[in-house]
């Protein structure tokens, strides 16, 4: 297959769904990749996927490189996308660069992500301009979740012009991709006939461009934690209780490790 690169994405508009998982490490990022995932999110929500923080809010630069050094290893035809997490491009311009410039060049990420729409106009112009390429994320942005009250549905009565504002603040900005969250479908359907590059919906219903989901919800790898968005294809969760529970009941019996797994 052939490898996925930002002019390939855009192209797919119109043409062809593009698919979207998250992977925190490089097992997950060689199985995602061989499967044929066109693009993988290395998000920062690693922090209250993998690190057990309480939300993206904590998660640092440091450790976004760190997961996606990993992910990079195990990733050939995909294109890579990290998050820039929460207070690594809000400060200033000249930051905002300096941070992505860091994390593009030392992570093997292939374009950056950040959230907010007209707001962060001149900050995605900014690192567009230097060549890094720029994946936008409006609707419901999780580095603000304390301004909007929790984890809500976003445009929604007179919010419905702001977030079509967002849309094309990100788009003229040079963006080449807008992840839409947690947005009602005919207004995900408007912005995506609306703009000339690739929407990603998540809880943003089936007429956009591609979808994106994190890698634990669609294993079901979170127990009972599961957003009315997210589809589980596999109780993951169920199936590793069962082999790690079938282990300790044979150690314990001193039928593991037996004849077979000994060396002679």
């Amino acid at each position: 297959m052939d490898k996925i690169t930002v002019p390939v994405l855009k192209g797919m508009k119109g043409k062809q769904k593009i698919t979207m998982l998250t992977a925190y490490d490089h097992p997950t990022a060689k199985i995602l990749d061989n499967a044929g995932v066109d693009t993988i999110l290395v998000g920062d929500s690693v922090g209250p996927v993998v690190l057990g923080y309480p939300n993206t809010i904590p998660v640092t630069v440091d450790e976004m490189i760190h997961h996606t050094r990993a992910v990079a290893r195990g990733t050939k035809r995909a294109l890579l996308i990290i998050d820039m997490p929460f207070m690594s491009y809000q400060e200033s311009i000249e930051q905002a660069k300096r941070n992505a410039g860091r994390m593009f060049k030392e992570s093997g990420a292939e374009a950056v992500k950040l959230e907010g729409g007209v707001n962060m106009h001149d900050t995605i112009k900014a690192i567009a301009d230097i060549d890094i390429p720029v994946v936008a994320h409006i609707g419901l942005t999780p580095q603000s979740i304390h301004r909007m009250g929790g984890y809500k549905v976003q445009g929604k009565g007179k919010d419905v012009e702001k977030l079509l504002d967002d849309a094309r603040a990100v788009e003229a900005a040079g963006a080449f991709m807008v992840v839409l969250e947690c947005v009602p479908r005919q207004l995900a359907k408007e912005i995506t006939e609306m703009l000339s590059i690739p929407t990603i919906g998540i809880g943003a219903g089936p007429d956009c461009d591609g979808q994106v989901l994190v890698i634990h919800d669609l294993l079901g790898m979170l127990g009972d934690f599961r957003p009315k968005f997210v589809k589980q294809y596999l109780n993951l969760s169920e199936e590793i209780d069962k082999a790690v529970k079938a282990y300790i009941n044979e150690v314990t019996a001193g039928n593991f490790p037996d004849d077979s797994q000994s060396f002679h």
